[in-house]
């Protein structure tokens, strides 16, 4: 095991899957906007989900440190790396860090929804850590984190949220709970109805994805037998990952299906972008080559 303090932060933040919650954004960015500009309340936004989601890593572990004791003694706390006050500090105020970006996105664009859908972000990130996360309701909690996170992307839009605003954060947030669903018990043997019931949640995650072109009106901009063909594939992959776990339920197959359902979450995000932002969706694809090469030297679950 490497002593090295900035492998053990890196490990800490899950530094790989940084690139899953900025790929929220920018697909809800897109799908308000049609392109990335203008660029500051983006990178705000972007700031203010990394450093939440960051957070979130940080006080997860903080908050799991006897489980982890037994089941992951050489994680950055139990392995006594990273000292567990230092990080609860770091955690909350990385949280705090984020909802003060989500409110300077508020000061450069006079919209109140980036800085309120912020501090509800952190609120329940937190929430989430500290207390959902050991109930029957944390999926959901995660989930929810992700609709947010995705509403984050889009607070800077000129109208209202609409029906295709809500139902792409849904369509991540219900893939959400079934990836959290289906890892909960990743460390030891699951249960293979669990498994499996997991999976058919992540894969009705794709429907309010797919069906985005029917309730915008992006149809002239894609093909809809492509398209649907094209998510048809993604849910094949995603499923044939999650039932090779089903049928033998041990922690690594677990664990390979896992990491595969959230690298995949950036494929959601810039297909989801693709009928509103076209070739700027490229930009969010282009975030699984960081997160690839970072993932063979960092964990991510």
């Amino acid at each position: 095991m490497s002593r090295s303090p900035l492998l053990a932060y890196l490990q800490l933040f899950r530094l790989p899957n940084v690139f899953t919650a900025a790929a929220d954004v920018l697909m809800g960015y897109l799908i308000a906007h049609g392109s990335f500009a203008p660029p500051w309340p983006l990178a705000l936004l972007v700031a203010a989900s990394c450093l939440m989601y960051v957070a979130g890593m940080v006080l997860n572990d903080v908050f799991d440190i006897d489980q982890d004791t037994r089941e992951r003694p050489h994680r950055p706390i139990p392995s006594g790396r990273i000292h567990a006050g230092f990080a609860l500090t770091l955690g909350r105020g990385m949280l705090a860090a984020g909802a003060v970006c989500g409110w300077a996105a508020t000061l450069v664009t006079g919209d109140a929804r980036c800085g309120l859908t912020a501090t509800a972000l952190a609120v329940l990130v937190y929430l989430y850590d500290r207390v959902l996360k050991r109930t029957p309701l944390g999926p959901l909690g995660m989930g929810g984190c992700r609709f947010l996170n995705v509403l984050l992307g889009m607070s800077t839009a000129a109208v209202a949220w609409q029906t295709p605003h809500f139902a792409a954060a849904a369509g991540i947030a219900t893939y959400i709970v079934g990836v959290t669903w289906f890892a909960r018990t990743e460390a030891a043997e699951s249960r293979r109805w669990q498994l499996l019931s997991a999976t058919a949640v992540m894969l009705a995650g794709f429907v309010p994805l797919a069906a985005l072109p029917d309730l915008q009106d992006w149809k002239h901009v894609i093909a809809p037998d492509r398209w649907y063909m094209f998510w048809g594939l993604i849910g094949a992959l995603v499923a044939w990952r999650c039932l090779k776990a089903v049928i033998q339920p041990s922690p690594p197959l677990i664990q390979a299906a896992v990491k595969h359902a959230i690298m995949s979450l950036i494929v959601l995000d810039a297909a989801a972008a693709f009928p509103a932002g076209g070739l700027w969706s490229i930009a969010i694809l282009v975030l699984v080559f960081p997160m690839l090469a970072l993932g063979a030297w960092v964990y991510s679950t």
